[in-house]
């Protein structure tokens, strides 16, 4: 249950949002999440206060940052003193390469990982689990697909879930009989 500062820096739809969602879930941390294009130092003292009553009670905070790499070197140096006590545990996720887009003192606190692009066979697991899923997904419409417009799904999606997830959900709206012209309308929309 020890977990370390990080970033994830990887493409757009690679997971990293949803690796810090497992992980904060998986540490019973009190999650805070913020966008560094929404947010600034206001939206981040009072997550901070926060975290540094959690830590007097016993309670590990994780901050997930999204988009780390757009905050300046100030907002990401208010980030240091938090680490450096133990009050958060950040996560941020950036696409740009970190060793250009986030503060030295900062990144030598945190340790690294490079997500990919996700290959086909990941892809195509996870636009099966979304077209199976009653819940959570679109399996309760009863949708009339075949594994070859799955598998164009999949090429036409460049290795990015939220691409393929959202031309599926799109190509949805229009037809339960996806075709492969239905796809390739989606794609263009989407």
């Amino acid at each position: 249950d020890k977990v370390p500062s990080m970033i994830f820096w990887g493409p757009p739809g690679s997971g990293k949002t949803t690796l810090a969602y497992i992980i904060a879930k998986k540490t019973k941390s009190e999650f805070k999440q913020i966008s560094a294009v929404s947010s600034g130092l206001k939206d981040l003292r009072v997550i901070l206060a926060e975290a540094e009553a959690n830590k007097r009670l016993g309670i590990k905070t994780i901050l997930f940052i999204d988009e780390i790499h757009r905050w300046n070197k100030s907002q990401q140096d208010a980030l240091l003193p938090h680490i450096e006590n133990g009050a958060i545990i950040l996560i941020g996720a950036t696409t740009e390469n970190p060793s250009f887009e986030v503060v030295g003192p900062l990144l030598s606190r945190c340790r690294v990982f490079v997500l990919k692009q996700l290959a086909k066979p990941y892809l195509l697991k996870i636009i099966k689990r979304a077209l199976e899923d009653k819940e959570k997904g679109l399996g309760a419409l009863k949708i009339k697909i075949n594994d070859k417009i799955i598998k164009l799904i999949a090429e036409m999606s460049n290795g990015d879930a939220r691409i393929a997830l959202g031309a599926l959900e799109y190509a949805v709206s229009l037809s339960t009989n996806i075709t492969a012209d239905i796809i390739k309308e989606a794609f263009q929309k989407s």
